[in-house]
């Protein structure tokens, strides 16, 4: 293909309200399933939505959760980014870190790209049909270095909310 034939594009995307995403590379068609099961077994309780897209076959967009919302908005987000093998887990009542270990333990993820809070914007590379997913742009870029006293609100925040021992 010629090099204008390429083009380089920015997705931001939409999370829903109260929401955290993760968003990856992975392969196989079970790999919502197995998403699921990963999601589920790490935070009981925890309401997502999962969308997995396919590179080859029916090229679907496949999708598991128990939250209807959620896992309509993974589609609908997923299907903007238009790239195989890609995976959008949206999360309520759970952070990305209470399952991110067991996401990358999944056999049929490759890599994580973001899991967040924040605002994303997907830097996506397409070539026809094609889509790659060069990176992701996540939140905003620093304003200033950490002060001694911004330190001890990091460190008392992370205590506050019972992620390290007071």
């Amino acid at each position: 293909m010629t090099p204008d034939a390429r083009d380089l594009t920015l997705v931001p995307l939409e999370t829903p309200t109260g929401a955290n995403l993760i968003l990856g590379h992975a392969h196989f068609i079970k790999t919502a399933e197995d998403l699921y099961e990963a999601v589920v077994n790490s935070v009981p309780g925890v309401k997502f939505g999962i969308a997995f897209s396919e590179a080859s076959g029916p090229r679907l967009i496949r999708s598991e959760g128990n939250d209807d919302a959620l896992t309509r908005a993974a589609e609908r987000e997923l299907q903007k980014i238009a790239c195989g093998h890609a995976f959008l887990i949206f999360l309520v009542g759970a952070y990305p870190i209470n399952l991110l270990r067991d996401i990358r333990a999944c056999v049929e993820v490759c890599a994580v790209h973001c899991a967040t809070a924040n605002p994303v914007t997907v830097v996506v590379l397409r070539d026809g049909d094609s889509g790659a997913i060069l990176g992701v742009m996540d939140g905003l870029g620093p304003k200033g270095i950490e002060t001694p006293g911004d330190a001890r609100e990091r460190r008392d925040f992370v205590r506050t909310i019972g992620y390290k021992r007071s």
